[in-house]
């Protein structure tokens, strides 16, 4: 049953690339370029058991969808479809949470109505692109930053950080790379948050020939269409290969004994620290 599992999983996997366009051929596809599985334990225990796994999409323009021809282009409600199509055995939920002009000091100020209320297993939060737009402290962004994440790990929600897009407007402010290595180093060192890292996809897909502007609206700063799609199917092939190492390790035994017992989700406060 497991080996079935995976040999399905694996196939679904090679069929993420051209789930955004009706074939790879389209214009507008997305290569397939190397990035790091995004191991999340709760998306594991579902695809292994079944159930149901809440995101929230946490962040400011670039998910909220700016730049998107239609509201559902945005990267949130594709990386729903893609998980979804992934996972058949799971109910996928991606909440869009994205509000347009904010900082990291907005988003703490609406992190317990917008994010934990909703009682997520993952946020996805990108940040830092207006804090360079702005020129914030560096060391006041990584302030807020981990402030925010102190609350979500004690909620017991993993995370997953995104950092800054390759765009003209970011790129001409001095010391924009700050954002990014706070972010960085955010998700080396505290257990329970990982890196899904915007700017090295963009840089694996300009060296695969698509250059960052074709990814960006004429703003300068916002993905279209394209790049939405290319950020949600790189991040669902993250997710869905992180997903499949601890499939991979349950015995037909622990399988048997259904959702919740390998991988239960503890009740809040607690620590993220690995087991």
């Amino acid at each position: 049953m497991i080996l079935r599992q995976l040999r399905l999983v694996a196939f679904l996997l090679l069929a993420v690339p051209a789930g955004t366009a009706a074939a790879a051929s389209e214009p507008g596809a997305c290569p397939v370029v190397p990035r790091p599985a995004i191991a999340v334990p709760r998306l594991a225990e579902a695809a292994m058991h079944g159930g149901a796994v809440r995101i929230v999409a946490f962040g400011s323009s670039s998910t909220a969808g700016a730049g998107a021809s239609l509201p559902w282009r945005a990267y949130p409600s594709r990386l729903e479809t893609l998980l979804r199509r992934g996972l058949p055995n799971v109910t996928v939920t991606v909440m869009n949470r994205g509000a347009g002009g904010e900082d990291v000091a907005n988003m703490i100020g609406r992190m317990d109505a917008d994010v934990i209320a909703e009682r997520p297993d993952l946020v996805i939060w990108q940040a830092g692109a207006n804090a360079a737009l702005r020129r914030m402290d560096p060391a006041r962004f990584r302030a807020y930053l981990f402030e925010g994440l102190a609350r979500l790990r004690r909620e017991g929600i993993h995370v997953v950080l995104m950092d800054n897009q390759r765009a003209p407007r970011i790129a001409a402010r001095p010391g924009h790379e700050a954002y990014d290595a706070v972010v960085a180093e955010a998700a080396a060192t505290l257990p329970g948050v990982s890196l899904f890292s915007r700017g090295a996809l963009m840089d694996a897909l300009a060296a695969a020939g698509i250059p960052n502007d074709a990814l960006l609206v004429s703003d300068g700063l916002h993905h279209n269409d394209r790049g939405y799609a290319c950020v949600a199917e790189a991040l669902a092939r993250g997710l869905l290969t992180g997903a499949q190492p601890l499939r991979a390790m349950a015995t037909p035994d622990q399988a048997a004994r259904g959702p919740g017992r390998e991988f239960r989700r503890p009740a809040a406060p607690v620590s993220l620290e690995p087991r």
